[in-house]
């Protein structure tokens, strides 16, 4: 049953001229002043998450945005200085982005955040999806084969590192530790040094694709997804895959247990404000994801985006579609608790709900949703 409620914030200062009438993503551009307001933001939205209730605060790592959709590079220096300015709220790394790391130098750095704020700091994991970023930090991402035979091989060894005092590994990317000589005798094993007090260490990835290799590694590996922003029939696939991944590796789950559900969520009085509401930061979301892959649109859409929408012949999909599918959550507060009631019902394993501040969204709109959502939704839910 769902007892855990939480938000994401991807690290955007981007909160004008938006939609597809606004400025095209590759032309906006902010001063280093702008864009280190994303560490203002992130502390304004954890005190403001603490005051409400909810339990966590998640945030994504990227790097080299300029354009000031995600500009957070290091989840742990922030979680671990906003577990300093907070009382008990969780920070969740959502998530770092493994192949750009050296596996054993996250392993240690999310150690030192997990001793230092007494457990509140959330470690999570993923793969990338911005070639500027990860390309340029030497690691695959258009070989999307090798980018998952890299990442699974690294988070391989933080387990190990975590949990074990001493030891050693011995794959395709990685041989540790190197066969050398170290004060009068050849080194073997290694011991990570601090390891975290919190055992066995939680992990996170975002489940995206029902790609069946990647659900048997989170099950092999006992790492819990967050599934976001999926219309019903994909939910049912993705969770049941997971549970019949589990099941192999003698792990026997309830339907939508150890998972979280992420949601992209409006509310207003009527369905049909909420909806105009949101239409910008819809379209905004649209305008960055969508020539990335993230968002499936076609060449011809991508072009009719930079073109504002407005290619003849061209349609582009819209707000109304995605609430109509389910990919977003448009409406009351009633609407919100009928629908996450609907998710108990069918998914009684399923404990955390996960809101996100879409690109676009101001500060002040997303705060106001929060509290939204804190004081006519949750009440809903707890105990």
């Amino acid at each position: 049953m769902i007892h855990n409620f939480s938000a994401s914030y991807a690290g955007h200062v981007v909160d004008e001229n938006v939609g597809l009438d606004g400025m095209p993503a590759n032309e906006r551009s902010y001063t280093n002043e702008q864009l280190i307001q994303s560490f203002d933001w992130a502390l304004d939205i954890s005190k403001h998450l603490e005051k409400l209730g909810f339990q966590e605060f998640w945030m994504a790592e990227h790097h080299f945005q300029p354009e000031g959709y995600e500009a957070i590079p290091n989840l742990l220096m922030l979680g671990l200085y906003l577990s300093t300015q907070t009382e008990k709220l969780k920070l969740g790394c959502g998530f770092n982005i493994v192949p750009m790391w050296h596996p054993l130098r996250l392993a240690e750095d999310f150690a030192m955040a997990d001793i230092l704020s007494k457990g509140r700091v959330i470690f999570g994991v993923g793969r990338g999806y911005h070639t500027r970023e990860v390309e340029t930090f030497g690691a695959p991402m258009l070989d999307s084969d090798a980018n998952r035979e890299l990442f699974e091989e690294q988070v391989e060894v933080m387990v190990k590192a975590f949990t074990q005092e001493k030891f050693s590994h011995h794959g395709k990317h990685y041989q540790l530790p190197p066969d050398v000589p170290y004060r009068g005798y050849q080194l073997k094993e290694l011991t990570l040094v601090p390891r975290p007090l919190t055992q066995p260490v939680e992990i996170w990835q975002p489940l995206v694709s029902a790609n069946p290799r990647g659900i048997d590694f989170m099950a092999r590996m006992g790492i819990k997804p967050l599934i976001a922003n999926n219309p019903a029939p994909a939910l049912a696939e993705k969770l049941e895959m997971l549970q019949t991944a589990r099941a192999k590796y003698g792990k026997e789950t309830g339907l939508g247990e150890d998972v979280a559900l992420g949601c992209r969520m409006f509310i207003a009085e009527t369905k049909e404000k909420a909806i105009k509401l949101a239409r910008p930061y819809f379209e905004e979301a649209m305008k960055f994801a969508g020539p990335l892959g993230v968002m499936p649109l076609t060449p011809e859409q991508n072009a009719s985006v930079v073109n504002k929408g407005r290619t003849p012949g061209v349609a582009l999909p819209t707000l109304d579609e995605a609430v109509e599918a389910g990919s977003w959550l448009c409406g009351t507060s009633e609407d919100m608790v009928a629908h996450f009631k609907g998710i108990e019902e069918q998914y009684p394993g399923i404990e955390r709900v996960n809101v996100g501040a879409v690109m676009g969204m101001p500060l002040e709109v997303f705060k106001d949703q929060l509290s939204i959502v804190a004081e006519e939704v949750m009440p809903a839910f707890k105990g």
